[in-house]
């Protein structure tokens, strides 16, 4: 005699004759219908999901390395100074002018992805 009713020789027996009420779905409803553009476009998107890949590495790396305005003491105790003279821009702005173009170049990417279907 095996241990349960249900099962034949330590096979488990279907899950649709243990619990009542239970209906297989049929195999198809698991399958995910490809979009237009994975099936005629697949290099775009996967074009567009390496953009997005390097724009995620990228914008970790530029907000590790940018500091603060109010980093040290002399920003805790004098503040920041400044000009009303604007001559060329310095290192720290076109850091930050640059991590803001990659952060929207990563909103528009996950964007296009999200849409696409990737």
């Amino acid at each position: 005699m095996s241990p349960h009713p249900a099962t034949h020789a330590g096979v488990p027996a279907p899950l649709h004759t243990l619990v009542p009420g239970f209906q297989t779905p049929p195999p198809q409803a698991a399958q995910m219908v490809p979009t237009w553009w994975q099936l005629h476009a697949s290099w775009l998107t996967h074009a567009v999901a390496g953009i997005f890949v390097l724009c995620c590495i990228l914008l970790v790396v530029l907000l590790a390395v940018q500091t603060t305005k109010q980093e040290g003491l002399s920003g805790t105790i004098g503040g920041r100074v400044e000009s009303a003279y604007r001559g060329r821009i310095g290192a720290e702005e076109q850091l930050k002018r640059l991590t803001g173009m990659v952060a929207v170049g990563f909103v528009v990417t996950a964007f296009i992805l999200t849409i696409t279907g990737i």
